[in-house]
């Protein structure tokens, strides 16, 4: 078997995750919004560059299409990770980069978004069939309930119970930071859900001030 000279391997252990955190920065809404609609999600419908918000004010096409990107950017240092050094601690390491990116972007003035379609790219290549599980108790909750904060926080609530339960305890830590990351970037919505004032998905806009942070 084949290994990495060290200097190479040092290399990489310091470029990665800085790989993955800029990866994670770039602001794909916002860039597949003005390009292809001339309209600057900031300042419009809940005022962030998250697929939810681009669905809305773009259409359901490039709001797919800017799922599927930031997803891309979650999934892709993972994958190279796995590949290249496969310690959990290393591989969480570039997970959460990416994740910080796209939470707190260096594009944007260290604003963003909030980090559930990226933690679920960087999910993709870990355990998929304990995210898929949790994708769909996300896409029943806001079926029934239209809130796509609340589903979004189903999943990262049922991901480390799955991630448990399953035996993928390498896993669990990063689940838990993606979990406490998530409701933390999600408190307004916790906020406006108590109160009954968060907007469901089934309504229509009613006033295209008010904010409603849903990525």
């Amino acid at each position: 078997m084949t290994t990495q000279p060290p200097f190479t391997r040092d290399i990489v252990l310091y470029a990665l995750p800085l790989a993955a955190y800029l990866l994670g920065s770039i602001p794909w809404g916002l860039v597949i919004a003005k390009t292809f609609c001339g309209l600057d999600p900031r300042l419009d419908g809940s005022r962030n560059t998250g697929a939810t918000n681009v669905a809305r004010l773009c259409g359901f096409g490039y709001g797919v299409v800017t799922l599927l990107c930031d997803l891309l950017k979650g999934a892709a240092p993972v994958w190279l990770a796995l590949h290249w050094h496969p310690a959990p601690v290393f591989v969480s390491l570039v997970g959460l980069a990416g994740i910080a990116g796209h939470s707190w972007s260096c594009f944007m003035k260290f604003r963003g978004g909030k980090a559930v379609a990226t933690s679920i790219g960087v999910f993709l290549p870990l355990a998929f069939a304990q995210l898929l599980a949790a994708a769909l108790l996300c896409i029943l909750v806001i079926w029934r309930s239209g809130y796509v904060s609340l589903g979004s926080l189903s999943l990262v609530t049922a991901l480390p119970v799955l991630l448990a339960v399953s035996g993928l305890w390498q896993w669990l830590p990063l689940g838990l930071c993606v979990f406490a990351l998530v409701v933390f970037r999600h408190a307004e919505n916790l906020r406006r859900l108590r109160t009954g004032t968060e907007k469901s998905w089934l309504k229509p806009r009613q006033d295209k001030g008010d904010r409603q942070d849903t990525r």
